[in-house]
């Protein structure tokens, strides 16, 4: 029975469509980010902005201005020279040039957003972990309970001469193990707390968890932020091999230069002069086929590169799908014993009426059956553990 159950919610989950992902993203946004993180992330997007159109720039050439003041002894002079020399065709390399630029843009974008979300899942990740440590702070509560009712039990038995005394020392233990796991706990929820912080500038208790569901495979890829700058990164390279294969055949540059000679000591020659016209450029480097199929291997590995991420990313899909279902299967089980503990605990109670148990019996059955309960708790919180990791990788 248990077995049907557990394979009916496995293909549940993997035929499971959710848009609640996408709408769920509450303080998943950049509200959980400090504002010192947040203007990090805005100048780096600023700088990529600005990076890119001066990229798409670079195939104009700067106009030159020259002043020269001659203090020679035969003649003095001042002369101002402007000249321009600018390519106005490269065989396609100014159209390809511009789009290197987009795409280089496009892949920075994606990259800068990318950062972005992961730090913003880092801090939802702790707040999770905060959830998390709180559940096993309390059944490390309960366990301590537990073991003081049975040092007292054990206490007792020994007294009486029911017992070895080496069966109160294990309790003894037990309980002092306990004691130390809460103590350790405490300290781990601080130390997750103080690393919140480090990305947050709010207190966590400011911020409520998200409800994050599972969805389908192609949902995951359609979005996924790895294969789109993978994409991005072999549409930036093809346009660069093409930027750089053209720096290697035939250009026309349009060129002017201007000059006013500011002649002085009664020299009378003519005071400016001008000139235009085009040249064409046919480069010859010995160099000109290691440099165009750098660029064109770079360009292939990128596309390999793809491929090999999209495996990746399908086998990352996988894996976390396949770890969900264990939590799933381990929250049946944990739902089966609470079940158990329910039966168990009637008939106890039914004893204690008639004084066949002890109340410290019932109170030990019923501790033991809340850690049970706060395990589901944990379970699910682990669940959205393992979704907030797929999230991360969404665009």
């Amino acid at each position: 029975m248990h077995f049907q159950k557990s394979n009916n919610i496995k293909l549940l989950l993997c035929s499971l469509i959710s848009l609640n992902l996408f709408a769920n993203e509450f303080t998943l946004k950049e509200d959980i980010l400090s504002d010192t993180r947040q203007r990090s992330f805005d100048l780096t997007q600023k700088k990529a902005n600005e990076d890119s159109a001066k990229l798409k720039k670079d195939w104009i050439n700067p106009i030159t201005y020259t002043y020269t003041n001659n203090l020679g002894e035969q003649y003095r002079n001042e002369k101002s020279v402007i000249s321009i020399n600018q390519p106005i065709f490269q065989s396609g390399g100014i159209y390809q040039a511009i789009k290197y630029a987009d795409s280089t843009y496009n892949y920075s974008t994606l990259e800068i957003a990318q950062q972005r979300k992961n730090l913003i899942q880092t801090a939802t990740n702790y707040l999770f972990l905060i959830k998390k440590t709180n559940l096993n702070m309390q059944k490390a509560e309960l366990s301590v309970l537990n073991a003081k009712i049975d040092v007292n039990r054990k206490k007792e038995q020994v007294l009486n001469g029911f017992l070895d005394s080496s069966f109160l020392d294990n309790a003894l233990l037990a309980l002092n193990s306990s004691k130390h796991t809460l103590i350790d706990l405490k300290y781990q929820k601080q130390e997750l707390i103080n690393n919140f912080h480090n990305i947050s500038s709010k207190k966590y208790t400011e911020f409520t968890l998200p409800t994050l569901k599972i969805f389908n495979e192609k949902e995951y890829m359609d979005n996924n932020i790895e294969i789109k700058k993978a994409k991005a990164d072999i549409t930036r390279k093809d346009n660069y091999a093409y930027v750089t294969t053209a720096k290697y055949l035939p250009s026309v540059n349009a060129f002017y230069t201007y000059t006013n000679n500011h002649f002085k000591d009664g020299y009378t020659t003519k005071d400016n002069a001008q000139s235009y016209g085009l040249t064409v450029s046919v480069p010859f480097d010995v160099r000109t086929f290691n440099d165009i199929e750098s660029k064109k291997l770079d360009y292939l590995k990128s596309k390999l590169d793809l491929q090999n991420k999209i495996t990746d990313e399908k086998t990352f899909f996988k894996s976390k799908l396949e770890k969900i279902n264990m939590i799933e299967d381990r929250i049946n089980i944990t739902k089966e014993d609470l079940a158990v503990y329910d039966s168990i605990l009637s008939i106890i109670y039914e004893e204690k009426e008639a004084q066949l148990k002890t109340q410290s019996d019932l109170d030990t059955l019923q501790n033991s059956q809340k850690i049970k309960a706060l395990d589901l708790k944990v379970f699910e919180i682990e669940k959205q553990i393992e979704l907030l990791s797929v999230y991360a990788k969404l665009h």
